[in-house]
């Protein structure tokens, strides 16, 4: 068992230093913008008692992300027009979800820039800030987070508030999604 750990602690290193090496590269060649707009967000005070480890490049508001690292991230062929043909028809987010061979990766990964003390993947949903049947990006790291407890959680509720208000037309598109990637604790109230 120590063995085990040891090998996930010295992948999860390597892992964290391959970014880090990536991050000095992205800055000596900056990507090209990218096509998805993202929600302007506002900023978060305060933690509630989720722990980082000194260094670590993320840190969480408690059950919020570091809206630096996750600020969160629209699909653009998502838009107000095309909602009922998207993401107010039945069975939408099982054509654009990723898949968990991917995801897994990317929690892991997320997991050691967020510096969390608890390391076990299992302790972590990876959450969609926006989510998927509010059109957020599928596969974009910065709309994905380690999100602390397993799924179903109390995000998951206010998601399903959001879309019911999308699509029966109490509130725009837009508004949802801003809402969930500031503060989903208090979307769409």
């Amino acid at each position: 068992m120590a063995k085990q750990r040891l090998i996930l602690s010295l992948i999860v290193i390597a892992i964290f230093l391959l970014y880090l090496g990536w991050q000095e590269m992205q800055s000596k060649n900056p990507p090209s913008p990218s096509p998805s707009p993202t929600p302007t967000i506002a900023s978060q005070s305060g933690t509630l008692g989720i722990s980082s480890a000194p260094g670590a490049l993320c840190h969480s508001n408690g059950v919020l992300p570091d809206h630096n690292c996750t600020p969160g991230v629209i699909d653009p062929r998502i838009t107000q027009d095309n909602i009922y043909e998207t993401i107010c028809k039945s069975g939408y987010t099982k054509t654009v979800r990723p898949p968990v061979s991917y995801t897994n990766k990317l929690k892991q990964q997320q997991i050691a820039e967020y510096g969390f003390s608890d390391t076990n993947s299992r302790d972590y949903e990876e959450d969609h800030l926006i989510s998927l049947e509010l059109g957020g990006a599928p596969a974009d790291p910065k709309n994905l987070w380690p999100e602390p407890d397993a799924s179903p959680n109390p995000k998951d509720r206010i998601e399903n508030l959001c879309h019911q208000k999308v699509c029966s037309g109490a509130i725009p598109l837009a508004k949802a999604q801003q809402e969930i990637a500031t503060n989903w604790q208090i979307a769409c109230q």
